[in-house]
């Protein structure tokens, strides 16, 4: 089993910046890819961004390219989410996620662990 542990949501106004982090334990020997999903409210959970552990590439989905950074600190097995230019429309829970899959991946069945999510507002 493998635990998620997300930090730094919160209110920003639009243009302003958040930085989420997420610590996992257990068995992490078992993690190749990290990523963030998010849900807005009545809407689907969708994908936003992952990294691959050993190649260190990354994706992200269109609509937080050039604003969305996902980086990896591989022996503290964490990940982070810098989000800067934040929009009114990135209001959402945000979720961590991992995922035995083997590089990159934006599709939420391939991701196994989940952790409880954080809050981000944008408003002014």
């Amino acid at each position: 089993q493998v635990q998620l542990v997300e930090s730094g949501g919160g209110l920003v106004q639009p243009g302003g910046s958040l930085r989420l982090s997420c610590a996992a334990a257990g068995s992490i020997f078992s993690i190749n890819n990290m990523g963030w999903f998010r849900q807005a409210p009545g809407k689907e959970r969708e994908f936003v961004a992952s990294i691959s552990r050993d190649s260190g590439d990354s994706y992200y989905v269109d609509s937080v390219k050039g604003r969305f950074t996902i980086s990896r600190d591989n022996a503290k097995h964490t990940v982070s989410l810098q989000m800067n230019s934040l929009k009114p429309e990135d209001t959402a829970a945000y979720y961590c996620a991992a995922s035995s899959f083997v590089g990159t991946t934006a599709v939420r069945s391939d991701f196994h662990y989940w952790g409880q999510g954080t809050q981000v507002t944008v408003s002014s």
